[in-house]
């Protein structure tokens, strides 16, 4: 090799290596802490972070989060093998040993854990350097050359340390960027991210109290008589119902949800007053007069965030909240450290409401003007089956109906000249429904429900949740000036009367969301992590104080995992992300895979696309499945419209897919108008084992009719049953159900085993008789 190639070579070592080299220095082992990790502590201070002050005592990091980036070993270099030139070729079997020495080394391992590697990082980590150094055809150059020098006992094994740090910190990024990562997820001041309210001397004023007692009615006035407002609702309904009240009233008011913009004035100019969804509500535009509705969801696990950031964020004068008295304490809390007082008003309902001392017990005791309230929607449609054979109509109202159903459902119950008389419905009639209830009957009290930790939970009902519910009976506004409250089932009563004499709990906390912003400067810092991990991490090192929580973040990784093999810009991929899904709905979450497969092809979503994937037109629902399958239809033009007003370049048809919306909301309305008619084809479906039809499939899949309380009938039972004519003929005319079926099959084996038994025993009683006469003496 050349004098000048060696110069050259010589000049790209390390100090530190060259050192060890240079004639007359005797290398020798050196102790941990000295020369080399020393000089790899100052190079990397950011890195031992993790165990300094400067972290503020945060926990530690969750590392089972940290997913491994592959480090592919080295190929042959263009250049050659610079190391093997300068010292020579590597034994592998001797650089094996060396390694095994090096993981060995508790001192090593222990360093390991101050630079953020525990056991599991640090053994992921070991191996990965091994195979890349044993497998690599040209190593770097001050690597060979270290390596060399250890082999010949002229460097210290714990010399490698520094190279395998580099390593690590290539299969796992955050190690590198732990103090900029903590500093990003630092949540500890959100009052800060408003640096436009903060400018605002506001006026805090909490109109406290249960439901039908005028707190939302006073704070609504206020609204009216404001110059500029903005209503923030939980709900598209309250929010269109503000809409037209305001407007009625000669006050002109523009309508924003996630879903619809509606400008009031007929030259398309802003109006000065807003009624929107709480997510949608602007922190930057100043108002008179903000509202903000049921303000104790600032505690929910899911959507607790956007009550906090209106909270927190709306620049208004005046702020007026209305909700549950156990959010006053929180509120207070929040407004102090933002340097605001809050002025308590407090109210009481309006009409008195009884919980009854009697179950319902039979719905054949069932009066005008009866909710019933389930938690599922199985037991909806069951309930609604037994009212119909009853000879009652009944009025039926759940979560995933179209708004316009709700509404149309809620009109025909509250119409005095309509027949329908009985409401079935999920808690989903809590709020943004006016309805005309008088007694409320809670068909069970046990509610599925989703916990901070994302884990579903099987509980009763929480205090706040029966108040909210049974607090829709005897409204002021209805023409039932009292209401009442009792279970279907006697063993309820007891636990609902503790439920509703329970204090309610004072919210704790208010929830937290990370914003794209954040999520951005994270990535830039993790560009090769997944979204879905990138959240975990950042939930794993975020810091919250006492009065904050992260909302849970379940829905948004399920999303990105599901659209993480499409290639999407991260900020578009974010959007996509927060997009509101069912998860429980197969067709809807295809459905936001298909968007973004279209999207990442720059391929718009035209209106023909559209009708062409929900196979357009429709046609009327047959049973319960078809039903389910047209909500779920419903919601993807939901979603559409929802992409329309962020991509609008993307999705350019949503006038024309809001007119194919309305279209379906009419044809599910007419089938919820005769669901007793869909329920009954179900259970027909099944009783006369069609179920290798089309049809019948359909009736099993998830969310078609599932008899409860044990009505089903099995597959032998439905092949007799088919056999006999006189079953086949009243399960077609509707008059027997699976349930009343299988009573009567109870009934009729009950009976035949009652005259077995009285057959035996009069048997047995003549036997004894006979033997009493023939032998007297026996007796």
């Amino acid at each position: 090799m050349s004098l000048q190639r060696c110069a050259l070579r010589w000049a790209w070592l390390p100090a530190r290596v060259g050192a060890a080299l240079r004639p007359g220095r005797e290398p020798g082992p050196r102790a941990l802490g000295r020369a080399a990790a020393g000089a790899w502590s100052s190079s990397s201070s950011s890195s031992s972070s993790s165990s300094s002050s400067s972290s503020g005592g945060s926990k530690a990091p969750n590392t089972s989060l940290y997913v491994p980036l592959p480090v592919k070993p080295l190929g042959p270099s263009a250049a050659g093998d610079v190391g093997a030139e300068l010292t020579r070729p590597l034994n592998k079997a001797e650089v094996r040993k060396v390694l095994d020495k090096f993981y060995k080394r508790k001192e090593i391992q222990k360093l390991g854990t101050d630079y953020g590697l525990d056991a599991r990082l640090f053994h992921q980590a070991f191996i990965s350097f091994r195979n890349y150094i044993l497998q690599s055809q040209s190593l770097d150059v001050d690597i060979h050359i270290t390596l060399n020098d250890i082999c010949f006992s002229a460097a210290h094994v714990d010399d490698l340390f520094p190279f395998f740090m580099r390593h690590a910190k290539k299969m796992f990024p955050m190690l590198a960027c732990k103090d900029d990562l903590r500093k990003i997820s630092d949540l500890r001041l959100p009052p800060n991210w408003y640096p436009e309210a903060r400018s605002f001397r506001r006026k805090i004023v909490f109109h406290a109290g249960p439901t039908n007692s005028g707190k939302t009615y006073h704070a609504i006035q206020s609204y009216l008589a404001a110059k500029s407002g903005v209503y923030c609702g939980p709900l598209k309904l309250l929010a269109h119902e503000i809409f037209e009240k305001s407007n009625n009233a000669g006050v002109l008011c523009d309508l924003v949800t996630g879903e619809e913009r509606v400008v009031a004035d007929p030259d398309g100019k802003p109006a000065a007053h807003v009624a929107c969804t709480v997510e949608m509500c602007s922190v930057t535009s100043p108002y008179d007069v903000a509202v903000i509705d049921e303000i104790q969801m600032i505690k929910d696990p899911g959507r607790g965030w956007a009550w906090t950031r209106a909270l927190l964020g709306l620049c208004a004068e005046e702020i007026h909240l209305c909700g549950e008295a156990a959010a006053i304490d929180i509120v207070t809390e929040l407004m102090y450290t933002t340097g605001e007082e809050v002025e308590v008003r407090n109210y009481k309902r309006l009409t008195p409401i009884t919980v009854l001392d009697r179950a319902l017990e039979s719905l054949d005791n069932l009066r005008p003007g009866d909710c019933i309230v389930c938690f599922s929607k199985n037991d909806i449609y069951s309930v609604s089956r037994q009212i119909e054979i009853r000879g009652l109509e009944s009025a039926v109202i759940y979560g995933s109906l179209p708004p316009g159903t709700k509404l149309a459902q809620a009109k025909k119950f509250n119409d005095p000249d309509d027949p329908c008389k009985i409401l079935v419905a999920t808690d989903a009639i809590g709020m943004g429904l006016n309805l005309s209830i008088k007694r409320i009957i809670f068909n069970s009290l046990i509610k599925p429900s989703i916990n901070e930790k994302g884990e579903k939970e099987m509980e009763p009902i929480s205090t706040s949740q029966a108040l909210q519910i049974s607090g829709r009976a005897g409204r002021f506004s209805s023409k039932f000036k009292e209401g009442e409250v009792t279970t279907m089932y006697p063993e309820d009563l007891k636990l609902l009367k503790e439920i509703l004499n329970k204090p309610v709990e004072p919210i704790g906390a208010a929830g937290l969301h990370p914003t794209a912003d954040q999520i951005e400067m994270f990535a830039y810092h993790l560009p090769d992590t997944t979204l879905a991990n990138l959240i975990d991490i950042f939930v794993d090192f975020s810091q919250v104080d006492g009065q904050y929580f992260v909302c849970n973040m379940d829905d948004f990784k399920f999303s990105a995992d599901l659209i993480q093999h499409i290639p999407l810009s991260l900020r578009v991929r974010y959007v996509f992300c927060t997009a509101p899904i069912n998860k429980k709905l197969p067709f809807v979450c295809s459905s936001l895979l298909q968007f973004a497969r279209q999207f990442s092809r720059n391929e718009p979503l035209t209106f023909a696309w559209i009708r062409r994937y929900t196979r357009w037109p429709l046609q009327p629902p047959k049973n319960i499945k078809d039903l389910v399958e047209l909500e779920a239809i419903h919601d993807v033009l939901d979603l559409y419209l929802w992409f329309s007003y962020r991509f609008v370049d993307m999705f350019p048809d949503a006038s024309l897919i809001r007119d194919l919306q309305k279209e379906l909301d009419g044809i599910i309305q007419k089938g919820v108008h005769n669901i007793t008619r869909l329920i009954r084809m179900s259970e027909s479906q099944r009783m006369l084992n069609l179920d290798s039809s089309p049809a019948g499939k359909q009736a099993q899949l998830p969310g078609a009719a599932q008899p409860s309380s044990g009505g089903a009938v099995e597959a032998p039972e439905a092949e007799g049953l088919a056999s006999k004519s006189l079953a086949s003929k009243l399960v077609r005319q509707g008059r027997l159900t699976p349930h009343m079926l299988k009573q009567l099959q109870k009934e009729w084996l009950k009976q035949q085993m009652e005259e077995e038994k009285a057959r035996v025993e009069d048997g047995s009683h003549l036997e004894s008789m006979r033997r009493k006469k023939s032998n007297p003496k026996a007796h």
